[in-house]
């Protein structure tokens, strides 16, 4: 029976390759790798707000919480720099 390589095909093989990957998909699609690195980022984000609570808070509940919380401060930000940079809009 013959090995099926195709994950081999597809994936890179060394840390170079992964690099140049990540900048060809972020060049590409930018929004959907930002939106991905904020959904992993929140994966950090969520157990630490579900445990600062007690026990009336589902973990739904805490990352629906740390999702609202990365999105607040990204439009902080946005608006951070929208106001001191106003000519770059």
């Amino acid at each position: 029976m013959k090995r099926n390589d195709l994950l081999n095909d597809v994936l890179p093989r060394d840390f170079q390759e992964t690099i140049e990957l990540g900048q060809m998909l972020w060049q590409r699609h930018p929004i959907p790798v930002q939106l991905f690195l904020v959904m992993c980022f929140n994966l950090i984000i969520a157990p630490a707000v579900y445990a600062a609570t007690d026990e009336g808070l589902t973990k739904k509940a805490a990352w629906g919480l740390s999702l609202l919380g990365l999105v607040i401060i990204g439009l902080a930000v946005y608006l951070f720099v929208v106001i001191f940079q106003p000519e770059r809009f």
